[in-house]
């Protein structure tokens, strides 16, 4: 049985986020409720709900909160799982150290 969106793995990542960046709890924590009662089935699905979200390699690059911070993320179409990878600021970002957890296999 099929639960209800994606499993979202893992809010810690985003927790941490939004304490070191405490303007991005509420974005973050919105993005998480979309997220988990998501139905994504490709990323021209997640583009329904995040018109601006991106495909970098396998990964998925959201603007969250009005583009207040990156949220890549690692989406597991076919087993429903979204895998948080980095929370960056505009600037950790912009350094591309996280497109190697990204890379095509």
């Amino acid at each position: 049985m099929r639960r209800f969106g994606v499993w979202v793995i893992s809010r810690k990542a985003l927790r941490e986020a939004w304490e070191k960046h405490p303007d991005w709890e509420k974005p973050l924590k919105s993005w998480f409720t979309v997220a988990e009662h998501a139905q994504w089935e490709n990323l021209f699905d997640v583009r329904k709900t995040y018109p601006h979200a991106d495909s970098v390699g396998r990964c998925t690059v959201f603007n969250i909160g009005g583009n207040k911070c990156r949220l890549v993320a690692w989406i597991n179409f076919r087993y429903h799982r979204v895998f948080i990878r980095h929370v960056l600021t505009h600037e950790e970002y912009d350094k591309g150290g996280w497109k190697n957890d990204c890379d095509r296999d």
